[in-house]
């Protein structure tokens, strides 16, 4: 029997709570489909209470109170995932509730593990019902109602695991994506795993033997499932040390129009942020407004999915070391399909870019190569190596036209004999403008590099595309399927016509003055659609020459330059 819970106490349950998801993580992960399949819901939680293990073996805290603050910041600063973070938030709110005490009983703890809940709903944006906070919510509940009854603290935790064990079995009829998938979830799966742990190291109970290749019973049906159910590219993860006090519900605000399954933890010192999104660059600048940038993580989900899907090994940031070494003892040449092409002139160049017709433009102008990421635009560092490689020059220029890879392609220069210079070309347009500033005869790479830049401040970018979902930001009312309008990478404006649209930036380009703009449309605009929108802009522009191409890019209905 045990009626109070001491510091040590709780540290020897966190432990044992860890060890339990370790031993079982694959088999969680085979659970996972939902809010993407990406299959990583068991190692997000257990490497996430990992860092919690870690501290803990450093110390041994003298109050609960020690304890269970310990636990609560290691786990905020370790979140992975989605899961990860909605797990450090359980132990946030835990935490808070234990605040000032050396022990607990039952009645406390329970009210602990209430507060957990309370602060993870809060946190998550939009709650779904269903998943690991629905288990939690009612497994707390069943804990608060058994300590009113009984002051036994294993029989407390033993009521509160079995109330959650059924709440478990129904999720799957919960969500529409579990019964596609016929799983239960796995975030609640995971937590419960966590609670038997606890009950565990208070019953005496050896800490299982760990079975990494263990085959699950229960495994989802993840063929049944598709890439185009992912919504969001990007899961993103990343901490921020806060430098200013204010609240962070601007940014919660912001996140929540160019993403989903948006989750934020905080404490005094700093935040912690998950979110799928299709532009993380953009998460982590307007994160950067409250404070210090210390960690991120950024993997693409629908690659993810579609290698579960086919059996294949699912890449993530845990590859990344592996993926390091490998490029760094082995020459580039002998990498499977990579090859290095002999010098046969002193420049060349590469450009990032999506669409045949924005891939004939810069060829049309002289970049030797073309590297492709996708929808997003968004090449791993490796692919952008194997562009510069390609290019038959000493010295290759690179445009990454997107402000998001400007880093993986400066990367390429410690990976290559070649000399990589990358001309920060934060858009298509710029790389365009860029491109038409080149001196191929000049005498040395500064001559070059320096009017390329120099060029960039003359180009004005937009780009118009839709809103993925019902927001409201800076002041814009954002509705699902509306028209958006960027400019310079900031909210232009909002509209139900793309013509309205249309008509206020060639208003905008009239206000700048503009004596040259392009306008390249995307593969989901016709010919005719894309010379009406130009003739938009030669009638507020009557001085100005106007230009109506075919850019093929996907996500942009048109992609605008304004010289």
């Amino acid at each position: 029997m045990n009626e109070q819970i001491t510091g040590a106490l709780f540290k020897q349950m966190v432990l044992h709570g860890a060890a339990a998801i370790t031993a079982q993580k694959q088999a969680i992960n085979d659970l996972n489909v939902f809010p993407v399949p990406d299959g990583d819901t068991g190692t997000n939680m257990s490497m996430t209470i990992g860092t919690a293990v870690t501290e803990l073996r450093k110390t041994t805290p003298a109050t609960l109170t020690q304890a269970a603050d310990l636990t609560a910041s290691a786990l905020l600063r370790g979140a992975r995932g989605n899961s990860g973070v909605i797990l450090s938030l359980l132990f946030r709110g835990m935490s808070k509730s234990l605040k000032g005490l050396e022990t607990a009983d039952a009645a406390a703890f329970a009210a602990a593990m209430q507060q957990g809940v309370s602060s993870a709903y809060k946190a998550v944006m939009k709650p779904a019902e269903g998943t690991v906070l629905t288990v939690s919510r009612l497994a707390a509940k069943r804990a608060v109602e058994a300590a009113a009854e009984e002051r036994d603290i294993e029989k407390v935790l033993e009521a509160s695991i079995r109330e959650g064990y059924e709440t478990l079995a129904q999720t799957t009829d919960m969500n529409p994506v579990l019964k596609k998938a016929g799983v239960v979830d796995a975030g609640g799966k995971g937590y419960l795993l966590i609670l038997e742990g606890m009950l565990a190291e208070m019953r005496g109970d050896p800490m299982p033997e760990l079975q990494e290749d263990s085959a699950s019973q229960d495994k989802a049906d993840f063929a049944a499932l598709s890439s185009e159910d992912i919504t969001f590219t990007f899961d993103t993860v990343f901490i921020v040390r806060k430098t200013v006090d204010k609240s962070l519900d601007p940014l919660r605000t912001y996140l929540s129009s160019i993403g989903d399954s948006l989750v934020i933890g905080e404490d005094d010192g700093a935040f912690k942020v998950h979110v799928h999104t299709d532009i993380p660059g953009a998460a982590l600048t307007e994160a950067q407004k409250y404070g210090t940038l210390e960690l991120a993580k950024i993997e693409n989900m629908r690659t993810q999915a579609e290698d579960l899907a086919a059996g294949r090994h699912v890449q993530s940031t845990d590859d990344l070391d592996a993926v390091e070494e490998a490029l760094e003892s082995a020459a580039p040449a002998q990498a499977e399909g990579h090859v290095v092409a002999p010098p046969e002139k002193k420049y060349g160049f590469l450009a990032v870019c999506a669409g045949k017709g924005l891939e004939a433009v810069f060829r049309d102008l002289g970049a030797d190569g073309v590297v492709s990421g996708g929808q997003t635009m968004t090449p791993s560092t490796e692919a952008i190596l194997e562009g510069v490689d390609a290019v038959p020059a000493e010295t290759v220029f690179v445009l990454p036209n997107n402000s998001n890879i400007i880093m993986a392609a400066q990367q390429c220069a410690a990976l290559t004999e070649k000399q990589v210079v990358v001309i920060p070309t934060k858009t298509v347009p710029q790389g365009i403008t860029a491109m038409m500033n080149v001196d191929f005869d000049a005498s040395a790479a500064e001559e070059i590099t320096a009017a390329m830049t120099e060029s960039l401040s003359t180009v004005v970018t937009a780009q118009v595309t839709y809103a993925a979902r019902d927001s409201d930001f800076d002041g814009f009312d954002i509705k699902a399927g509306d028209y958006l309008a960027l400019e310079e990478g900031k909210l232009f404006g909002t509209d139900g016509s793309l013509s309205t649209l249309l008509e206020r930036l060639a208003a905008s380009a009239q206000e700048k003055a503009s004596s040259f703009i392009s306008l390249y449309f995307g593969e989901d605009v016709s010919q005719e659609d894309a010379e009406q929108a130009g003739k938009l802009f030669e009638a507020a522009c009557p001085d100005a020459e106007v230009a109506v191409l075919s850019g093929g890019q996907p996500v942009y209905y048109y992609i605008i330059s304004m010289e």
